[in-house]
């Protein structure tokens, strides 16, 4: 039986929860809630920092719930935003992650990272790390 009376609904929960799944088991978090965040967060510094074109290819290549939750409150005009230091990238992780504290900041938005080069095509996220600055591409790992 349909939880939410459509397929595609139930399947984007079954891939999102999956998702979710994953990023808790590389942070070492147990609070689904809170991988949540840090998925949503992380989708959002990668959107804004991106070339708009880019930011929309790798949207596009999201579960439909994801999408939605990558795309709300986006304002294309003005982006991407001038993030050129790792550090400036971080805090606007932590920024997006108010009020609820990462105690490693580097290592949630790397964990977000490993998520996303797990799960979107190599050459999708081959052009996601060249379009950020060299200080941010070490968060992808490689």
């Amino acid at each position: 039986m349909s939880t939410h009376g459509l397929k595609v609904m139930d399947e984007t929960m079954q891939v999102t929860n999956i998702w979710l799944k994953d990023l808790m088991a590389l942070t070492g978090w147990d609070d689904r809630q809170r991988a949540y965040r840090l998925l949503r967060a992380g989708l959002h510094v990668l959107r804004d920092r991106l070339p708009v074109n880019e930011a929309v290819h790798l949207g596009s290549e999201l579960p439909l719930f994801l999408r939605g939750v990558y795309y709300e409150g986006w304002r294309p005009a003005g982006k991407p935003l001038k993030l050129r230091h790792r550090a400036e990238v971080v805090a606007h992780l932590e920024e997006a992650m108010a009020p609820d504290k990462v105690p490693d900041p580097d290592g949630a938005l790397g964990a977000v990272l490993a998520l996303l080069l797990s799960r979107i095509s190599s050459g999708e996220m081959a052009d996601v790390r060249h379009a950020m600055p060299a200080e941010v591409r070490e968060l992808f790992g490689e």
